[in-house]
């Protein structure tokens, strides 16, 4: 908020106040003066900025600093151990309502002296008005120092207990700059003072229910019904309408409410434990189908176990007379396992096996068409059965009040809080609030202080549910070290948390010995409330921070090097009873300052890792935590650097995981809570690259993000047939886990209601969206034979679309099609059992890479050769799918010589002569020359990828925009501002005259940021809103930069990737034709065992495409770094081929100097570079760039004076120096990565 401040002698400013950021300590240093050495010491800045947990800046409206604060949780005062200080406050000072939770100590200050006092003034009322809790700011200062002026009128001094004391300490008093507001029964003539306010923020009350409604609602108080207001100055100021009248039946079936009791009263008939035995269930497999088991809660109320959580709701029968598949289960998120009754848990569906499990070929269906389509009709499958699910009955009396209207000025909203104590006290027998918001609204301050309930399904309201306790108010929130008698009260709180054994377990090695078997120190906290423990905390100091940091972008967070090794914490338990939630990062904090940390950092493994669960147990802190990117990785010729390799600490391989952290600077910055309940279509690398940019936004925080999926999330299964798009391997799927932060809709969707925002999906399900995302991307079908008779046609096609029609009959069981690694472990689990040790042959149909590399996964699974067949129908655009006929022709080499038979120009012609069977036992095929028959008992179609059919129908049916694709603008929009669609579903407008580019041509990752762009614009306040779509004053479509990547193993195991820049599908021999094209380099060969590396550049000397085919694997990942690189900074890469120089690109690629381009942090290195070359030495020169601009303009050929010039500009003006200092900057700030450099001083 702006404020115009004041300045002594007399000129004012218009001031903003800010966080503090380390980019901010030089123009901190220049307000430096000797009153701030003698007051506070020499101090360094950055390191001040980077511990405190709450750094305050002034800045005017042109950027400059005008002062500047720091607080901590202790006082600056060395021979004060930072976990003490209660003792030492109490035993020295008046100062006996100082706790940790209301207090923070001034260890810095520093401001423009004409500023000083009115920005300390600013300043204070600030940190007040950030940090609701906060009652009392301390200034501790040697006794013969006095605070400077500024200081000196906004702290007292506080009376010592007697004795000697080195340090006076002084206060400052909230009361003094943002009191508690006065709270009162509200009265009619309150009603003049509030209008105003409500019309400013809305009209609709007043269009609603007329002019008087407040003096209405006012005037109709009695005993269940109250209304309040704050007073300032004589004049309300905000109001709040309280009400006892609250439905708990349809709030208990709506949300988790399990955990308070369902909001009654303990009652001696409450039934909170399932009978024993349960209810007996028909048809258990089903429900194990349907349903995944959960155990976890975190809180002391009784766990009980539901079929599914998310607010997702069911509706009786479906939209039409379709009927659908009895699917659709749900897979909460991670992060609010504590808030449900039945938890999502972090281990592994244990009915995953199950489902992938195949007794006999008999009793398989395809994964890709399971049902029969007959003119758009599906047969009805058998219901689906109840899942008999307990829950609890409560027979109390109601113990909340609701909160039915409210609003604050907002000038106080930061004090909205001071209602409940007033709203508390009208209902004395009443534990909870209750507070209801629109999904669309934003979080406003009052909220912070209510824990969010997590909806439960089937939910019927369109809103979100908040809750605060009566324990709130007390503000008797304390942390301390374990005691050993407190364990019968820890064990308590976590009766009912998965993995509670492995937490009893550290805690009790706590207790015994405070640390490992190994040495590893290990600190438990326990956190109480008026006495009652109600949450625990267990940590070990990080061991691995050298892996952490090499291997994740904290530093996006912290400077590392202002942290010394032990401040590095590991979280490995977390429990706070769900009713006092809000306390979470202040317990954080407490922990931080108790342990001597200033980080902490906790991992979250995938489902079908032990890890997890060996030293961890899944914490209720999550949501306060920030998740922290993975960085990509160099791929490091160990054996060839021998001792120049990089630390074992960096290189070893660890099973991947997401990282989560918080710090000090985090501890009192609160998230953006966004409740929008966007929901996303179809687990493609589109729609994992939009999630993961949302969910990786530190400063917000998605409560509604909602994956549909038949099949999940990916990276849950190994893939061995699919190619790869190398955006999301299974090992980045671990690091980014989306199971932490989405909720995952197994099921399929079959319509879009727009009126009323919901998808219909499988099993009669419907998902609520305020946003909804559609990006399934485009799937291989079972296509349909043409019903060629080859014993009595020609063998010319019938018609020229015989091959792309969909079949739409009973799909036998042993056809497949795979879309995915869930469908690929699927196919696996059904060779396995049913094929590998047959004789029957399998038939891959289609020319795809996904078929070659399909080929090569069944033939490394133990398939022989001469038991696979490879049927490749007529190429429709005339380019292979390698684009490169020296790697084709390596690849049917290999499949020849393995025994494979390969047949090319061939359309699907019958199954089984044209007689209907459960499975297919023979396939014939016609072609231009002569007919095909093959035995068949496994049949794999890959042959075209198109859109799916049922989201084709839904799509068509709910009238959005649809033109051979889901047509969108270059904002994403469809014809539906509600509704998105990106990837390769997708074609953009005709008026763009762009018909042949799609989101096909481009990199489905940058495809998906640029989405989450477009989404972040409506709910990042940090950038401008934009909430209706930008006007485009003309009509082009963006262009993305990235490279489109592919890699796969192709047949005789070879190792394939290629790069290129994203364009239309052109034929290699026309791209080398064109005039522009540039040169190829070539080095290996694809004969025998191959080594072939193929080198595009263009005109511009940049690597445009890279091709790898090698019989032994090769660092991929590294190679994808090289694309539009100039290839001078490949050491001449051009001139030194030319001399004969290099004669293999795969060695030439792992010698050591290049290792530095494969660093992750190369791009930035070269973009502070290019930002030299921008630079002006000074105010009235010219910059070097403007320079080339100019001689470029004149001619667009350099001449050698010109070049030799621009040499002497770039060496006689300092830029040639900067560029090499910051060269070694990079390679020092990095060396952990890169030792391989040697640094100045070191020969």
């Amino acid at each position: 908020m702006t404020t115009i401040l004041q300045s002594a002698s007399g000129p004012q400013e218009v001031i903003n106040a800010r966080r503090t950021e380390s980019i901010d300590a030089p123009h901190i240093l220049k307000l430096v003066g000797s009153s701030t050495k003698t007051q506070f010491g020499l101090v360094n800045v950055v390191n001040i900025i980077e511990k405190a947990v709450l750094a305050v800046t002034l800045n005017n409206d042109k950027g400059d600093v005008l002062a500047h604060a720091a607080f901590f949780d202790y006082p600056n005062i060395s021979s004060v151990d930072q976990a003490k200080w209660e003792s030492w406050l109490s035993s020295n000072y008046e100062a006996d309502k100082c706790t940790p939770l209301n207090s923070l100590f001034l260890h810095y200050f520093v401001a423009k002296k004409a500023f000083a006092l009115g920005s300390a003034r600013e300043i204070i009322r600030t940190v007040f008005n950030a940090v609701p809790d906060i009652h009392y700011l301390f200034l501790v200062l040697p006794n013969e120092i006095e605070p400077e002026p500024a200081l000196d009128d906004l702290f007292t001094a506080v009376e010592s207990r007697g004795g000697e004391v080195q340090h006076m300490l002084y206060a400052c008093h909230r009361h003094d700059h943002s009191p508690v507001l006065f709270v009162r029964k509200a009265r009619v003539e309150d009603h003049d003072d509030l209008t105003p306010i409500f019309n400013r923020q809305s009209d609709m009350l007043n269009t609603t229910y007329g002019g008087f409604f407040l003096a209405e609602l006012i005037e109709s108080q009695n005993g269940g019904n109250h209304a309040i207001v704050v007073e300032i100055d004589g004049s309300a100021v905000g109001f709040m309408s309280l009400s006892e009248d609250i439905d708990l039946e349809l709030l208990n079936a709506c949300f988790e409410l399990n955990p308070f009791h369902g909001l009654h009263k303990p009652h001696p008939d409450d039934v909170l434990e399932a009978p024993t035995p349960p209810p007996p269930v028909e048809d258990l497999e089903s429900i194990k189908r349907l349903s995944r088991p959960n155990s976890q809660l975190s809180g002391g109320d009784t766990a009980t176990i539901a079929a599914e959580e998310s607010s997702i709701q069911v509706e009786p029968a479906a939209q039409s007379g379709d009927s659908v598949e009895p699917t659709g289960s749900v897979q909460p998120k991670l992060s609010e396992a504590h808030m449900q009754s039945s938890v999502a848990s972090a281990r592994e569906d244990p009915d995953a096996e199950e489902r992938l499990s195949v007794v006999s070929a008999h009793s398989h269906t395809s994964t890709s068409s399971r049902k029969m389509v007959s003119g758009g009709k599906e047969p009805t499958p058998p219901p689906t059965p109840d899942i008999v699910v307990f829950q609890p009955e409560y027979k109390g009396d109601l113990n909340a009040f609701s909160i039915q209207l409210f609003c604050i000025d907002e000038r106080f909203e930061m004090r909205s809080i001071d209602f409940l104590t007033e709203a508390f006290s009208l209902f004395p027998d009443k534990e909870y609030c209750l507070l209801t918001v629109p999904h669309m609204v934003p979080e406003f301050p009052l909220l912070q202080a209510f824990v969010r309930v997590t909806p439960r399904c089937p939910s019927v309201l369109p809103q979100e549910l908040y809750l605060f306790s009566k324990a709130g108010l007390l503000e008797s929130f304390q942390v301390r070290p374990t005691h050993a008698s407190d364990k019968e009260a820890i064990l308590a709180v976590v009766e009912s948390i998965e993995q509670k054994e492995t937490l009893m377990g550290d805690l009790e090695t706590y207790i015994q010995a405070k640390r490992d078997q190994d040495g590893t120190p290990v600190q438990a906290f326990t956190a109480t409330c008026h006495g009652q423990v109600v949450g625990v905390a267990i940590t070990r100091q990080e061991e691995g921070i050298e892996y952490v940091r090499s291997h994740y972008n904290i530093e996006d967070f912290i400077y590392f090097n202002h942290h010394r090794r032990d401040e590095h914490g590991h979280l490995h338990h977390f429990a706070l009873n769900p009713v006092v939630q809000h306390w979470s990062k202040h317990f954080l904090k407490e922990v931080l300052r108790l342990a001597h940390y200033t980080c902490l950092y906790y991992p979250v493994y995938p489902a079908s890792s032990d890890q997890m669960f060996e030293k961890h147990s899944l914490v209720t802190c999550l949501n306060f935590l920030v998740p922290v990117r993975a960085r990509r990785q160099i791929v490091y010729p160990l054996e060839q650097l021998g001792q120049n390799a990089p630390s074992h600490r960096v290189t070893v391989k660890q099973e991947p995981y997401a990282l989560c952290h918080i710090n000090r600077k985090l501890s009192l910055e609160p998230k953006v809570t966004i409740n929008a309940r966007i929901v996303v279509v179809g687990a493609s690398d589109v729609a994992v690259s939009f999630l993961s940019t949302l969910v990786f936004c530190p400063h917000l925080r998605f409560n509604n993000l909602v994956l549909i999926s038949s099949n999940g999330l990916p990276g849950e299964h190994d893939n061995t047939f699919l190619s790869s798009q190398e955006c999301f391997s299974q090992e980045r799927m671990a690091q980014v886990s989306l199971r932490t932060w989405v909720n995952v809709v197994r099921a399929k969707m079959i319509s879009i209601n727009r009126s009323s925002k919901f998808v219909w999906v499988t099993g009669g399900r419907k998902v609520p969206y305020d946003h909804l995302i559609v990006c399934t991307g485009e799937q291989y079908y079972i296509c349909a034979p043409s019903g060629a008779d080859i014993d009595y046609t020609s063998s010319t096609p019938e018609s020229p679309n015989a091959a792309t029609k969909r079949y739409t009959g009973v799909v036998p069981s042993n056809v497949f099609t795979i879309n995915d690694d869930y469908e690929a472990a699927q196919l696996k689990k059904w060779v396995l059992a049913n094929f590998r040790d047959t004789t029957g042959k399998a038939i891959v149909y289609g020319s795809t890479l996904d078929a070659y590399s399909t080929i090569q996964g069944l033939h490394a699974m133990g398939i022989p050769g001469d038991r696979l067949a490879m049927v490749q129908p007529p190429l429709e655009t005339g380019i292979q799918c390698f684009n490169n006929p020296a790697i084709k022709e390596a690849c049917h080499q290999a499949m020849r010589s393995a025994g494979v038979a390969l047949h090319e120009g061939y359309y699907l012609a019958q199954w089984n002569d044209g007689r209907e069977a459960h499975e297919v036992y023979c396939a014939s095929f016609t072609s231009t020359t002569k007919p095909l028959k093959l035995e068949c008992s496994l049949f794999v179609c890959l042959e075209k990828r198109t859109v799916d059919h049922e989201t084709f129908k839904a799509i068509n049916d709910s009238c959005l925009v649809y033109d051979g694709r889901l047509v969108i603008d270059a904002n994403f929009h469809t014809n539906d501002l509600s509704i998105r669609g990106a990837g390769p579903l997708t074609k953009y407008q005709r008026k763009y005259h762009a018909e042949p580019w799609t989101h096909a041509n481009f990199n489905s990752q940058e495809v998906g940021v640029a989405l989450a762009s477009t989404m972040l614009r409506l709910f990042d306040p940090t950038i401008d809103n934009d909430p209706a779509p930008p006007e485009e004053p003309v009509n082009l479509i963006p262009l993305y930069q990235e490279a489109k990547a592919q890699s796969c193993i192709l047949p005789g195991g070879y190792h394939y990737f290629n790069f290129a820049k994203p364009n239309l599908p052109v034929p290699l021999e026309a791209q080398m034709a064109q005039l522009d094209f540039g040169r190829e380099l070539v080095t290996g060969s694809t004969e025998g065992e191959p080594n072939y590396f193929r080198i595009h550049v263009n005109q511009y000397s940049k690597i445009e495409t890279l091709t790898c085919l090698s019989a032994k694997p090769f660092e991929s990942s590294n190679y994808k770094c090289l694309y539009n690189l100039h290839e001078r900074f490949l050491n001449n890469m051009v001139s030194r081929f030319d001399e004969g120089l290099i004669p293999c690109f795969y060695q030439f690629f792992r010698e050591s100097w290049c290792l530095a381009i494969f660093h992750d942090r190369f791009q930035d290195f070269r973009q502070e570079v290019r930002e030299l070359l921008v630079m002006k030495p000074s105010a009235d020169a010219v910059s070097l760039e403007e320079k080339v601009q100019e001689l470029i303009s004149q001619d667009l050929e350099l001449e050698q004076r010109d070049r030799k010039y621009l040499l002497d500009e770039f060496t006689n003006h300092g830029t040639r120096k900067l560029a090499e200092t910051r060269l070694l900057s990079f390679l020092s700030y990095n060396y952990y990565h890169l030792p391989m450099y040697a640094k100045p001083g070191m020969v």
